[in-house]
Formats: C-alpha cells, sequence, structure tokens
C-alpha cells in the first residue's frame, strides 16, 4: 500500500493521524505541504478523490484566507488551485491520499484516516 500524507508537524491532527498510519506498519509518503505544496493539478486531482469540490478543503478562518477576501477565486476550480498552491496555509489538513486505490480522506477527526487504511 502507498500511502502520502500532506502533513504539517506542528498539527496535532496531523501528527495524530501520521501516528495511526504508522503503527499499521505502513511507511507513508510525507509530503510537508507547507515547504513542498501540492502543484495546481494534484490539489483538484486530491479534491476529486475526496469526492468534494475543493472550496470545501479550505481553511476559511485561516490569516491567508481572511486577507485575501474577495481575492480567492471560489468560482473557478483550477483558478482556485493556483490561488491554494500559492497559499498552502489555506489548505486543510491532514490529507490522506491512498495513490494505489486513488482514494483520499481529510484526518479530521485521525481515525477517519482508518477509512482507506
Amino acid at each position: 500500500m502507498t500511502i502520502t500524507i500532506y502533513h504539517n508537524p506542528r498539527c496535532s491532527k496531523s501528527r495524530a493521524t501520521l501516528e495511526i498510519i504508522q503503527s499499521k506498519g505502513i511507511t507513508p509518503n510525507i509530503v510537508e505541504y507547507l515547504h513542498t505544496p501540492p502543484d495546481p493539478d494534484t490539489l483538484e486531482k486530491i479534491a476529486r478523490l475526496i469526492g468534494v469540490p475543493l472550496g470545501e478543503l479550505l481553511r476559511r478562518n485561516e490569516d491567508d484566507f481572511v486577507a485575501a477576501g474577495d481575492d480567492v477565486p471560489l468560482d473557478d476550480e483550477t483558478a482556485l488551485a493556483r490561488w491554494l498552491h500559492d497559499h498552502p496555509r489555506v489548505l486543510e489538513r491532514p490529507i490522506v491520499v491512498d495513490d494505489d486505490n486513488d482514494r483520499a480522506i481529510v484526518g479530521r477527526p485521525p481515525n477517519n484516516v482508518n477509512a482507506i487504511l
């Protein structure tokens, strides 16, 4: 099983989700998305795999989102993916992708990850 976690080590939910994955004997690909943001195509794919519009993966209380105000292109998935790539702090976390079976989930709460492990 090939698992990728879009991870923020400063986030307790992200750390707990990573621990659950590792407790199953899985060594995931860890992408610290604040340092290496997913490209726009990957962001659109993640939203498709989760089964939600990309706008549902935004942390709307995050300072970057609030500061951007009306500049966030919420009505255009492609433009939103580019914007989110440039503002990765706004991305919900953690996101776990089962690369072998084209499934993904948001690890909030962390136990959500069990659905794809």
